[in-house]
């Protein structure tokens, strides 16, 4: 029973990750810590790291923290720190290296679900401003960006 609980926390989790990133994404990167997240926009440097990482580093610190509440007797906290690494992995797979290719992978997929997500963080990034921002989800987009262009 006990794993079963834990395998819905960590689900549940991730899932709720996916909210929270929306959520970080509209309403503090594109609003408090813009100045963070702009060179992400603008791509106006010369390294490989962006001040955008910043926000990666912050969930990493939370995620290992529950690791932590989990070795000290807080079993959720292990479910919870899972949730946030799996969806952590999952953004660094689909937003850095699928979406805005830091790596040379997964160029070629014909994939409807992976070209929607693409579609739609490329409508993201043609706006340069911090304002009029749309699709700021990364793995449930609006169903628009699945339809296959004519």
């Amino acid at each position: 029973m006990k794993i079963f609980i834990w395998t819905l926390i960590f689900s549940g989790t991730f899932i709720f990750m996916e909210f929270m990133a929306w959520f970080t994404h509209k309403y503090i990167m594109h609003g408090l810590l813009w100045s963070l997240h702009k060179d992400h926009h603008h791509k106006d440097h010369d390294s490989w790291f962006e001040r955008n990482d910043a926000f990666f580093i912050f969930y990493a610190i939370v995620s290992m923290s529950l690791f932590y509440a989990g070795a000290n007797g807080w079993w959720y906290g292990w479910a919870i720190g899972f949730g946030i690494l799996a969806y952590g992995i999952a953004y660094f797979l689909v937003h850095d290296i699928f979406i805005h290719r830091r790596f040379k992978l997964f160029r070629n997929t014909k994939n409807w679900y992976a070209l929607g997500i693409r579609r739609a963080h490329k409508m993201h990034h043609k706006h340069l401003g911090k304002d009029d921002g749309e699709c700021f989800g990364m793995l449930f987009v609006p169903f628009k960006y699945f339809k296959k262009d004519k």
